[in-house]
């Protein structure tokens, strides 16, 4: 932080005012362990990296903001602003899905660079998927060391965020996959990691791409850490009856959505009262097929509230 940071902050303390632009959030500090060394984590990390992959065709939000697949991921961020802003504002927010391969972490990805786009919200998203990360991959940067080394030994945070220059989205790669995930997600210094991003910067959207729920324990560890959970299925991807099992091993109350992907019809909804559907944006290994997919389909509807219509 800043030395104009650091006397903004105090003045803000001082003052309990509001500037021009809005109430002045004031971090919570904690008395028996600085915040810096908790989590490390300042406002924002060093300077924008350049070489973001801006041609990744599944990351519609930031190759083409004007098509309706990304009209649509908007209509999910609003709709997900709004469920988490009911009373105090729940801002770290869980990505997952039943298995692998359902778009949890495209879905996770685009959210963020929507938010971060279109709010004045910063937003970091966290690749807590320690098994088979795809964030760095999917936009083209360094994720050799991230979260993994963060829980497994001590790495300073600032040195592992990565700021995208887009908009205000900072990113927490995963880092090597690791051997223990479940043991590091649920360990004290990730619990503590968590709650410093959110009463530190509590106007901070953190964004969390997990890992699927039904093979691994350790989202069971993680759905306990976060205010609020979307649940991502792939259209025949996953039975009903996995699907279940899946969402049964999370705290159902934090589940804000439901997402349908390539879905051709909302079978899910009825069933459990809410949900999202979009079609054409598989994780395909092959750019110009996922093109042409979202092309011919690029198609998505709402997230619902419970007991929502739409």
């Amino acid at each position: 932080m800043s030395r104009i940071e650091q006397a903004l902050e105090k003045a803000a303390m001082l003052r309990g005012t509001t500037t021009e632009s809005g109430p002045v959030a004031v971090p919570r500090q904690t008395d028996d362990v600085p915040p810096r060394e908790r989590a490390g984590l300042p406002p924002f990390p060093a300077e924008p990296l350049d070489g973001i992959r801006h041609d990744n065709p599944l990351l519609a939000t930031l190759n083409d903001p004007h098509s309706y697949v990304s009209e649509e991921y908007r209509k999910l961020k609003s709709a997900i602003v709004a469920g988490t802003s009911v009373g105090e504002f729940r801002n770290t927010v869980m990505i997952t899905s039943t298995l692998g391969g359902e778009g949890k972490s495209i879905t996770a990805l685009n959210l963020a660079i929507t938010l971060a786009q279109e709010y004045d919200n910063t937003v970091l998203l966290i690749d807590a998927d320690l098994r088979k990360p795809m964030t760095a991959e999917y936009l083209g940067i360094p994720g050799e060391r991230g979260l993994s080394e963060y829980l497994s030994v001590g790495a300073h945070l600032p040195e592992l965020l990565v700021r995208t220059g887009i908009g205000r989205l900072s990113i927490l790669p995963a880092g090597k996959p690791a051997a223990n995930p479940v043991e590091l997600l649920s360990s004290q210094r990730m619990k503590d990691l968590l709650d410093e991003i959110r009463h530190r910067y509590p106007d901070r959207y953190v964004i969390i791409d997990a890992p699927p729920a039904l093979p691994f324990a350790e989202v069971r560890s993680l759905s306990s850490l976060v205010d609020s959970i979307v649940f991502v299925v792939r259209e025949g991807q996953s039975s009903l009856a996995n699907i279940d099992e899946a969402i049964g091993a999370l705290n159902r109350k934090k589940i804000i959505g439901i997402v349908f992907n390539e879905a051709s019809a909302v079978g899910l909804s009825s069933k459990y009262g809410y949900g999202y559907r979009y079609g054409g944006y598989g994780q395909s290994s092959e750019p110009a097929e996922a093109r042409s997919k979202a092309e011919k389909t690029g198609k998505l509807a709402r997230i619902m509230g419970k007991g929502g219509s739409k």
